[in-house]
């Protein structure tokens, strides 16, 4: 009974728009004040929840993507791809995903990736006569990659949490990651060919291709170098965060592109977005504490497993209370709220943690274009300056396809295992 009354406590709170680091951290205090815990507790856990190494690569990466996305790079790194794949039939679409997957792959960040291709792609895809909702759509899927190719602040954050390992993680993301970018793809193009709208670009010369390339290579060095060296093993995430920081910073100033003014923008950007997911992270620390010490996780991992004990039914099961809970929480707020009281359930049921942290950010990576908090949705709706309901419209074709490999995910596990356990052998 008291597992029911403090869901539902956090329910209404969470209705009532409050503030989801307050409604998780105050409703933590209150559970441990009905009870008598010594709230000095709550100091040290919100100590705890900060003094965290990993946690450092969150606010490096945050304004490592800001200082790109004020030097303009997704410009140089859209016409490069651009240059290659733009006279294909629906090449523009081909260029959109393909440069929303490098971005991510030094971004971390879903809605940096979204507004920085987003930028460049919107402008060029509507003069070629491609249909709106579906360009909208496209970018704000596109920009869902942010989260699940490495490096992913989720992944990081779901790390930090499970207490997995995060470079293990990355591996398991770059898979999917791709495979979902290569879907992309492919319904792009035959959207393009079967829908007859957009006009076809003129094939680029080789000397265009190698101009624009040449300028991309600086961003695709630093998408290799950031990557490369958290596979390697010489740096962890934060050490590379670090890194590509002082790599963006450098590189966009020696470019010209980056001034006083357009840092203090970077600067202030990344601090808003660090702080709102380290107060979440503080808050969900609390809140966590505060459930354990009432059992919650463990009663809801004995009810799962004496009535779900099919892992197929549990995996479906929380597919569908995370598709629910897509509708009024963010991703973040899921996953700080939704892991550990699943995370019992999840070994007892003998599901690998690694691919479930895949699996659930596949799913959070669909609330995130789903009405009507879907965060991409409000990016490109900002980028575009156009309605809500046309950019929903283009991105639900998207989500089927994100559900879809969430399904694929399921009975074809390799998809997400294969590369951080077989080639890691």
């Amino acid at each position: 009974m008291e597992t029911v009354i403090i869901l539902v406590a956090l329910l209404a709170l969470l209705l009532f728009r409050t503030p989801v680091a307050f409604a998780l951290g105050g409703l933590g205090v209150v559970l441990l004040a009905f009870k008598g815990f010594p709230l000095v507790a709550v100091p040290q856990r919100l100590h705890g929840a900060m003094d965290s190494f990993e946690l450092l690569a969150v606010p490096m990466f945050l304004l490592m993507s800001n200082i790109l996305l004020k030097g303009g790079v997704g410009r140089d790194l859209f016409a490069a791809v651009q240059s290659w794949v733009g006279h294909w039939p629906g090449g523009l679409g081909v260029a959109t995903i393909t440069s929303c997957t490098l971005f991510s792959a030094i971004s971390g960040s879903s809605v940096a990736t979204a507004a920085t291709i987003g930028t460049v792609a919107i402008p060029e895809m509507s003069q070629r006569g491609y249909d709106k909702p579906f360009v909208y759509g496209m970018l704000a899927a596109g920009g869902t990659l942010g989260i699940l190719i490495p490096p992913s602040i989720p992944l990081i954050l779901y790390g930090v949490v499970t207490e997995s390992s995060i470079p293990t993680l990355f591996l398991a993301g770059v898979g999917p990651g791709l495979f979902l970018a290569t879907c992309f793809i492919v319904y792009g193009i035959m959207f393009s060919r079967f829908s007859g709208a957009c006009q076809p670009m003129a094939k680029a010369t080789w000397r265009n291709r190698g101009r624009a390339s040449l300028l991309a290579l600086p961003t695709i060095a630093l998408a290799v170098a950031i990557v490369g060296s958290i596979y390697t093993g010489i740096a962890t995430p934060s050490e590379s965060a670090g890194l590509g920081f002082v790599i963006a910073l450098l590189m966009t100033t020696l470019m010209g592109r980056m001034n006083s003014s357009k840092l203090k923008e970077a600067v202030e950007g990344a601090l808003r977005t660090s702080v709102m997911v380290l107060i979440i992270v503080a808050g969900a620390k609390v809140f966590s504490y505060a459930i354990t010490l009432y059992l919650i996780p463990q009663s809801i991992s004995g009810f799962l497993t004496e009535n779900i004990s099919n892992p197929s039914l549990f995996i479906l099961a929380v597919g569908i209370v995370l598709l629910i809970m897509g509708f009024f929480l963010e991703s973040l707020s899921m996953l700080l709220i939704m892991v550990p009281v699943l995370l019992p359930a999840v070994l007892n049921t003998g599901i690998d943690p690694i691919w479930f942290g895949i699996f659930f950010v596949v799913l959070i990576e669909t609330a995130l274009i789903t009405p009507p908090v879907g965060m991409n949705l409000f990016v490109i709706q900002a980028v575009a300056r156009t309605s809500l309901q046309d950019v929903a419209k283009g991105a639900m074709p998207f989500a089927v396809i994100m559900l879809a490999v969430a399904v694929l995910l399921w009975f074809w596990p390799e998809l997400a295992l294969y590369i951080p356990y077989e080639l890691a052998r």
